[in-house]
């Protein structure tokens, strides 16, 4: 006879439809394939962001199947509490954007706030990343290296490598917090620039300040945490 545990331990067994149409005791979903709610499962349980070939691999399916899918796991989260976020060729799933009061209430987080010079820096790497610092300075007129310094810290610009020109400097750009911070679920949904401050956006190769006239100097750099990102 099969005892009470053996009985409860069965119940518990996830299953799955095998090759015959039977129930498989293992819960593995069929090798090549790849539905919506396991895609949903797999971003849910994954600790970082996950490559399209990644979940390619792991579900043995091809890139058009893995894109296909996640567009209608979009679809499907376009009404609910998380959103499905997507920098590069790693996406991943984030709590919606107008739930953030709620959840920082909960979590006991303030939003972060944000200087002028921060905002402004900040506008200059998204817009136009992947962006060295002396692009930056150039293009505001001042010293940037604390802001940036400081952005970096709080995980909203990244370092993206290093330019293949003298002195190999840091190319910077935004990753997933600065998406999940804003509200993104792609840098293609950045709002369009109004002619004027596209124009205060171009690199002008060291004439002169082209963010504004009246820029201010940083404030002075506070003691360097050796811990915080370069």
């Amino acid at each position: 006879m099969i005892g009470a545990e053996d009985r409860d331990a069965a119940v518990k067994l996830p299953q799955t439809a095998t090759d015959d149409g039977m129930p498989s005791a293992n819960g593995d979903a069929p090798p090549g394939t790849l539905t919506e709610t396991a895609l949903e499962a797999l971003l849910f349980v994954a600790e970082r962001p996950l490559s399209r070939r990644e979940i390619a691999t792991l579900a043995g399916v091809d890139r058009a199947t893995v894109d296909a899918r996640l567009g209608d796991l979009e679809v499907s989260l376009s009404r609910r509490g998380i959103r499905l976020i997507a920098s590069g060729e790693k996406v991943e799933l984030v709590t919606a954007h107008e739930a953030g009061g709620l959840i920082a209430r909960y979590v006991g987080a303030d939003a972060i706030q944000l200087s002028n010079a921060a905002l402004e820096t900040l506008a200059i790497v998204a817009y136009r990343q992947p962006v060295t610092r002396a692009v930056v300075e150039r293009i505001r007129g001042v010293d940037s290296d604390y802001t940036l310094r400081s952005l970096l810290h709080r995980r909203l610009i990244v370092e993206l490598g290093r330019a293949e020109t003298p002195g190999r400097p840091y190319l910077y750009g935004t990753g997933f917090d600065f998406l999940e911070r804003f509200g993104l679920a792609t840098l293609d949904e950045l709002p369009p620039l109004d002619a004027t401050v596209a124009a205060g956006l171009v690199d002008p190769d060291g004439a002169g300040p082209a963010w504004g006239a009246d820029a201010e100097p940083e404030n002075p750099p506070e003691p360097e945490d050796p811990a915080a990102p370069r």
